[in-house]
Parts: structure tokens; sequence; C-alpha cells
């Protein structure tokens, strides 16, 4: 396993991999994820594409990750981080949302706990998903970070004239 330390606006974050994707991607405060890194490798410029476009998405240039991923997870959990990724930069989805979107409508707590595993936070959108009221829910970096992201998106739009100014949370 290899890995790298990137300083973002939130905090370091921690992005692994097994040499040909990333596998993993967390905040310094997270609920889940490895509780150190004894036995990787650190290698900074294996991650050069994955800190370059982090750097670009926080500086709000960058709307997409191009980047290869391959988390590890069930079935069930890789359908809903597939129905994550596609939520576009800036909007929002509800956990019912994505279940629908997956073909399990009544399977809503199973999607908000396979949300809540998320191993590659950012580039995997789950900060995308609040409560079927439109209200933040956990977040596995805590709200305040939750937040934030969000909050970033909806300025960057702003920025872009794609939503009118007053829509941040």
């Amino acid at each position: 396993m290899y890995f790298t330390m990137i300083d973002s606006p939130i905090g370091d974050l921690l992005v692994g991999g097994n040499g040909a994707a990333i596998t993993l991607l967390y905040m310094e405060v997270r609920r889940w994820g490895p509780e150190d890194t004894k036995g990787w490798q650190r290698d900074d410029a294996r991650f050069a594409e994955a800190r370059e476009q982090l750097d670009a998405y926080f500086a709000g240039e960058l709307l997409s990750f191009d980047l290869p991923l391959a988390p590890e997870g069930t079935p069930f959990q890789q359908r809903v981080w597939a129905a994550l990724r596609e939520i576009p930069y800036g909007d929002l989805a509800s956990y019912s949302d994505i279940a629908r979107r997956i073909g399990a409508p009544a399977a809503v707590r199973a999607v908000g706990a396979a949300n809540g595993r998320n191993p590659i936070s950012i580039v995997i959108p789950c900060h995308r998903v609040v409560g079927a009221n439109g209200s933040l829910t956990g977040y596995g970096g805590g709200l305040e970070r939750k937040r934030w992201l969000l909050n970033h998106e909806a300025r960057v739009r702003v920025a872009r004239g794609a939503v009118p100014e007053g829509s941040l949370l």
C-alpha cells in the first residue's frame, strides 16, 4: 500500500492506493479508516495527479475528478458509490434519491450506511448527500467539513453564474 498526505483547506488528507488506483482518501478527522500507515510506503510522486486535481478542486478550478479509483466494498456499496459520483458538482441528493437511483427504494438506511463508509471522500462526493428535508446529516469528516465543502461548491457555482447568490448553506 502506498500513501501520501495532502494539505487542504479542510485539513490534511490521507490518500492511499495499491499502485494502480486510489483506494482511499480520508480526512484527518474521521469515523472510519486506517488508524495509522505502519507498513505502508510513502510515495508522494505516485499521487502527483491526485494532488494536482485536489488542489484545483479546492481552488475552484476543477468540477469533476478524473482519477483511477478502486474503492473496496460490497457490491451494494459499490452501487451506492457509483451513484454518488453521478451527483453533479454543487448539487445535492437525499439518501432516498440515491436508493431510487440504484433500484432499491426501500434501502434508504443501507444507502446511508454505505455513504458513511465511502473510503474515497471528496472524489466520491458523499458530502453532497443530505437529509430528505435538505438538512445536513452526519459526515465522517464532521459536519463543519461537510458544510465547508458544500459552501465551497456553491460559491464556485455562483462565481460561474450557475446559481443565484444566497443559496449557500
